[in-house]
This record gives C-alpha cells, sequence and structure tokens, in this order.
C-alpha cells in the first residue's frame, strides 16, 4: 500500500522541488518508512525528520495538520467566531518560517485569521498569546530538543493549553480523513498579509508577557550580585530571556556563540539542558568569570536546565531536583509572608519524584498528578477557575515548570526568573548555594532519587518492537523485582489498578503506560515516546544518602531493561 502512495507524490507535476530531489535514490527500505504511516500526535504534539513522504514534516503534512485544525475549528464555533483566529509561533530550525506561513496560508483559505509572530518566539509566549489575543487556537512549529533534522507541529486550544486526547482524536480524525494532501486549498501569504488575515505580533506582546513573567518574583527588590550565565542553545529565548534577566536587576552573561539563532546547533552535540554535554561553552564561560549559576534553555524555550557552582566546580541538578528547590522556595517564602492560599494546588506528573509532592503536603496543599505530557497540567489549571483552590506550581521531572497559569504550558522564562531569585535569596540569608539548600531538603524529607533510561528502535521494525515489549509488560504477571514484592500496577491504558487481587479503575485519559509500585516504596514505569523513537523506562527509590538512592534506582533501570531486552 505504501509504494501506492509514493508513486502518487513521485507523479505529481507540481512536487515541492525539496520533496522531490528527497525521493531520489532512497532504498526501498527507506521509502518503506517515508510512507508506510502518518506522522502521529503524542504527547507533544507531531514531530518527524524534514524529509518526503506522509511519515514525515513537509509543506504537505503541514497543510494537512493545519487542514484537520481549520475543519475542528470551523465545525466547534460559529462563523461569526472564526475571526478570533490563530496564534502562530516557530522555533530556529530549518523550514520553521515557511511552515508557519503554510499554516496561515491553509487556515487563510478556509477563513480562519492568523496572528503571526514577526520572527522566532518562545513557545510560552505563544501560550500566553493565545489568551492574550483571545484566539481560537493557537499553533507552533518546533522540534523543541530534537536533533537538528527534525521539525515539528504543536496546536494549543483557546485556553492556551495543548489540546488533550478527547479533542486532539477529533483533530486528528479530521487530518486522517484528508486523502488529497495535493488538493488543500491555500492563499497567496502577501494576499492574506494585505486583506489583514494575517496580523503580524512583536514588541507589544513581548512586553505584556515579560510583565507577567515578573510577577512571579517574591523578592523582586532581592539583592542580585550572583554572576548568572545564561545559553538559549541557539533558541527562541535568547532576546527574551537575556532582557528577562537584565531587566530583574539580574547580572547575566550570555554565551555569545549560542545566541545565534542556528538551525544546525552547530556548537552543540544535542540542544537539550537535560544534558550535561550542552553546557560545555556555558559552563566555559562560567569557569572564566566565576559565574555563581549556568543557565540553559532549550531551542523552544519551555523547558530549563541549570548547573551551580560548588565548591569551585559546577554540579547540574536534574528536572525534579530543582522543582523540589522551587517549590521549597516558594512555599516557605509565601508562607512568611502570608501570602500562601490556605487550599492550593501542585501539579506534577506520574514520572514525577514524590519529593516535590512531600514538600507540598507538608505545606497542607493538595497534590494532583497527571499523565505525562504538560497538556495535563495545563488542563486540570483551567478546572481550578471554577475551584476554590489556587494554582501553586506545576512541573514534570523533564525540565518543565510553570509558576504562574498566565502559561497553560512549561515556561523556562518563568522558571529561570525564579531560580535566580532562589539563589539569590540563599545566598544572602543563609550564606549557601542552592546545591547545599538542595542538600537540606534531602536531609528534612527524605534522599528520593530518580532516573531514566531510553531503549532506542527505529523505524517501523522499532515501534513493533515498542509493542511487543509493553504487551509483554502488560500480560505478564510479575510478582516481584530483585527479590522486592510488587505492591501495586497501574495500568493507564486499560485504566486498571490491580492492588493484589484486587482491581481498581484509573480516572485518568488513556495512555499506553504501565507503572509499578514496589513494597521498598521505589517505582518504575514504561512509556512509548510519543515524540521520539524510543521506549522509556522511568524509575524512583528512596535512599539513606543520594549516593545510596543513586546507586539503588540504577540498579532498578538495570533489572527492568534487562527484562525489556529479553522480549523479541
Amino acid at each position: 500500500m505504501w509504494k501506492d502512495e509514493y508513486k502518487k507524490w513521485l507523479n505529481y507535476k507540481d512536487l515541492d522541488s525539496f520533496v522531490r530531489n528527497d525521493l531520489e535514490e532512497k532504498s526501498e527500505k527507506d521509502l518503506e518508512d517515508m510512507f508506510y504511516t502518518n506522522l502521529s500526535f503524542g504527547t507533544g504534539g507531531m514531530r518527524g525528520i524534514l524529509a518526503a513522504g506522509t511519515n514525515r514534516l513537509n509543506i504537505y503534512t503541514i497543510r494537512r495538520a493545519n487542514m484537520g485544525l481549520a475543519t475542528y475549528l470551523i465545525k466547534t464555533y460559529k462563523t461569526s467566531e472564526l475571526s478570533r483566529g490563530v496564534v502562530i509561533a516557530h522555533d530556529n530550525r530549518r523550514m520553521s518560517r515557511e511552515f508557519a506561513k503554510e499554516s496561515a496560508m491553509v487556515l487563510g483559505a478556509q477563513g480562519i485569521k492568523s496572528y503571526l509572530f514577526e520572527d522566532l518566539r518562545p513557545t510560552p509566549e505563544l501560550s500566553f498569546a493565545v489568551r492574550e489575543t483571545n484566539a481560537l487556537a493557537g499553533i507552533v512549529i518546533t522540534a523543541s530538543h530534537n536533533p537538528p533534522m527534525y521539525n515539528g507541529y504543536k496546536i494549543y486550544d483557546e485556553f492556551g493549553c495543548q489540546y488533550t486526547p478527547r479533542y486532539a482524536n477529533e483533530i486528528v480524525g479530521y487530518v486522517n480523513n484528508i486523502q488529497d494532501l495535493f488538493g488543500i486549498k491555500t492563499i497567496d501569504y502577501e494576499e492574506l498579509l494585505n486583506n489583514k488575515m494575517v496580523v503580524i505580533l512583536g514588541e507589544p506582546m513581548d512586553k505584556a508577557y515579560l510583565d507577567a513573567v515578573k510577577t512571579v518574583s517574591i523578592y523582586p527588590e532581592i539583592n542580585k550580585p550572583l554572576k548568572i550565565v545564561f545559553t538559549p542553545l541557539h533558541g527562541t529565548s535568547g532576546y527574551l530571556g537575556e532582557r528577562l534577566l537584565t531587566e530583574t536587576g539580574y547580572d547575566v552573561y550570555p554565551v555569545k556563540e549560542q545566541m545565534i539563532n542556528d538551525p544546525n546547533f552547530s556548537t552543540v552535540a544535542l540542544p537539550n539542558p537535560e544534558e550535561k554535554s550542552a553546557f560545555k561553552l556555558a559552563q566555559k564561560l562560567g569557569e572564566e568569570i566565576g559565574a555563581d549559576l549556568l543557565i540553559a534553555t532549550d531551542p523552544d524555550a519551555d523547558r530549563l536546565g541549570i548547573g551551580i557552582l560548588h565548591k569551585n566546580d559546577y554540579i547540574y541538578i536534574n528536572g525534579n531536583q530543582t522543582g523540589a528547590l522551587m517549590i521549597y522556595y516558594l512555599l516557605n517564602e509565601k508562607l512568611k509572608l502570608n501570602i500562601l492560599p490556605k487550599k492550593g494546588v501542585v501539579f506534577n506528573t506520574i514520572v514525577t519524584s514524590d519529593l516535590g509532592a512531600k514538600i507540598a503536603r507538608s505545606f497542607n496543599l493538595d497534590v494532583i498528578s497527571t499523565l505525562t505530557g504538560f497538556k495535563f497540567i495545563g488542563e486540570q489549571a483551567r478546572y481550578l477557575e471554577t475551584d476554590e483552590r489556587e494554582f501553586i506550581f506545576g512541573y514534570e521531572e523533564s525540565y518543565g515548570y510553570v509558576v504562574k497559569d498566565f502559561v497553560r504550558d512549561k515556561d523556562s522564562l518563568q522558571a529561570m526568573l525564579l531560580i535566580s531569585e532562589a539563589a539569590s535569596f540563599y545566598r544572602f540569608t543563609e550564606n549557601k548555594d542552592i546545591y547545599e539548600k538542595l542538600l537540606d531538603i534531602y536531609e528534612e524529607y527524605g534522599y528520593y532519587y530518580e532516573s531514566l533510561k531510553n531503549i532506542h528502535l527505529l523505524g517501523k521494525s522499532g515501534s513493533e518492537r515498542i509493542a511487543r515489549i509493553m504487551n509483554a509488560f502488560r500480560t505478564n504477571s510479575i510478582k516481584d523485582i530483585q527479590g522486592v514484592k510488587i505492591l501495586v500496577k497501574e495500568d493507564f491504558e486499560l485504566s486498571e489498578r490491580y492492588i493484589g487481587d484486587e482491581t481498581e479503575k484509573i480516572d485518568l485519559p488513556k495512555s499506553n503506560v504501565i507503572k509499578y509500585i514496589l513494597a521498598n516504596d521505589s517505582w518504575f514505569v514504561l512509556r512509548p515516546s510519543g515524540t521520539e523513537p524510543k521506549l522509556k523506562i522511568y524509575a524512583g527509590v528512596i535512599g539513606t544518602s543520594l549516593e545510596d538512592a543513586n546507586q539503588h534506582v540504577q540498579q532498578l533501570l538495570e533489572f527492568v531493561n534487562n527484562m525489556a531486552e529479553l522480549v523479541k
């Protein structure tokens, strides 16, 4: 069947030159992977390699995605409401600006106005702008921290939150109903500009967003002599991130080589602040100037990683640890100022550390755990609008945080401002760096430690193998792990929780995720990535020390990985 689709593309006389060139000199195996399926929406939208084919990202698959969104909007909203439009943003990657314009051209052909940013912008600003403009939806063209050959497409609802499955599935249904990718209508971009069907967003929206971000500060006038190195890893936070920290009084030193919007990410092997290697140039600059804090954001500026100068060396802490630090700082200082609400909620996900939850509960706050994917936290934040409880903080282990929900997605700019303030606060009130403060938190709440292992399985055969591994864990009865009894098994695809011989329903959307909780309070999770060709294995333990916890979590991960490797 894929061969028929391939021939259809090859024989289309007006085929885009980039796409036609990409079809040349490909092996049959390559062509099968390019055409055997359609790109799907996962936890982070649609993401794929820039190339020809239905299983790749190109102007035709982008047009199809936009036609699906347009159909959804037309069927969901009254004709008079379509004038509210759609906000479109993009990152620094190859084809990002072109795909953003293509999105506007498809929407315009369906009578839907677009608000397009004048240049690349952070994903969290897109979320903010959707509500600021009262738009119907939002689109951001980005592949986040993927390698340079990738790009992607994420869609947001009118509340600035990525569409959750019950809505996204409807949109995907409309996308899949489109049989003729080459028959999708577009209107010339310049014509749309002239007819006011494309409105350009710039400095006024930037200022409104930054003004909102500045409100996350608890002590805006705090002494700020710490030296901070900042890198956007060639991505979208370069201008606004430096501007935010400078305008709020921090001593900022940008990594000049990485302030360039380079789609090839020439100075970094992988543009991901979860990787220590991404901080190579930041650390070099930090060592030269004696910086106290290193800050890196991923290319679409929704994730944040940090390095902390501790005893003349830089220590890199993970997303769970950074989240726990921010929760601890927020709650303690709000309590001192008597601005901590009596009824508030901290949000995390089912693969996030229990440490932040334990801190939150010690302040009598509620903790709500969602499925992986920040859209579920954004959705829960909206539900609080009709609830007496207040949104306090939301985060996930993969370096994503939001402090205030004027953004309904993770926001590295909010996070960088808050962590910079916390670092300044603890230096001048306790003469401690924030790693030392983290150790205090462990001493008070317990040595929780988590880690992640990725099993990379590429292409069609990889997808099939991942499915077999998940099915093996889903159907096989596993009683213990390394001699430790399994107390609970949660299967989010079946919406069932198994506790011994008892079965409970799980009140969360269905998702292909399986979690095991052991008798010693350790746990592990298996989850296929929604945006990359890999199976993720998460694990968490509690140890007698940080070193003990790290050792045990690695042993648990290795054991589960070996179980997965046995599935052929």
